[in-house]
């Protein structure tokens, strides 16, 4: 794949993390261009988890460098790494099930309006730009106002997704974003992905299961026993190859 800028949102580059005299992460790299799809696989215990929580600002390596826009940076927590632009959507999916769409894409981000001393939360605001942010990425909701509890699998992966482009993330970890949808569920998430494609964000989709993250990955990064142990084009490798990087 040809990269569509010469340099990457993200740059991971030695990275460490161990506990006692476990290594879970050991020596790792990865990168993510503007509007890349990386399909970041390997087995169960691969280190995969570990180098996602230490991007999304969960925990911090014992050693190594990251780039953000090519500057160094240190994230020591969800928060900076919001504030650099990068957003996490885990596999719980990151949403309550109690609460409307547009609270669950304002969630602990809420829009106020101001009436002399006294802030208000502006549900009116939320609801309307909710409405906009989820037709924008193709996921139609019959109003923002509605519960996530009566939303489909996909369509709630789709609005923690929504809550992410809405705060203009450039990164966004979907981490085994399909383990519990439906297959109908599972190709509504991999049309999201085309859309954040679309839009320019860098996608780093981590799952175990090759097949699944093949069609719309564009480039693969294998993690095995914490290491780092090939990072392919789409196009120079195929999902047997992959497969056999993965049992050696």
């Amino acid at each position: 794949m040809e990269k569509p800028m010469n340099t990457p949102i993200v740059k991971m580059e030695d990275i460490h993390k161990w506990y006692g005299k476990v290594y879970a992460v050991n020596g790792a790299h990865l990168s993510i261009y503007p509007g890349e799809v990386v399909g970041l696989v390997g087995d169960n215990g691969a280190g995969k988890s570990t180098l996602v929580k230490i991007l999304s600002g969960l925990i911090r390596p014992n050693r190594g460098t990251i780039y953000f826009q090519d500057q160094k940076v240190e994230i020591n927590s969800v928060r900076e790494a919001r504030e650099l632009g990068i957003e996490t959507v885990h596999q719980d999916q990151g949403v309550v099930g109690d609460r409307a769409v547009f609270q669950n894409i304002f969630l602990g981000r809420e829009a106020y309006h101001q009436v002399g001393p006294f802030r208000f939360l502006d549900d009116k605001k939320m609801c309307s730009e909710s409405e906009a942010i989820t037709n924008k990425l193709g996921l139609h909701i019959a109003t923002p106002e509605q519960e996530v509890r009566f939303c489909s699998g996909g369509e709630r992966q789709g609005v923690a997704i929504a809550r992410a482009m809405y705060f203009r993330a450039q990164v966004i970890i979907l981490d085994e974003p399909t383990t519990a949808l439906s297959p109908k569920g599972s190709r509504q998430v991999l049309q999201f992905i085309e859309q954040l494609k679309d839009e320019g964000v860098g996608t780093l989709f981590v799952t175990h299961n090759l097949r699944e993250v093949h069609p719309v990955a564009d480039r693969f990064v294998v993690m095995s026993h914490g290491k780092t142990v090939a990072d392919m084009d789409k196009g120079d490798t195929s999902v047997e190859e992959l497969e056999e990087i993965l049992l050696a």
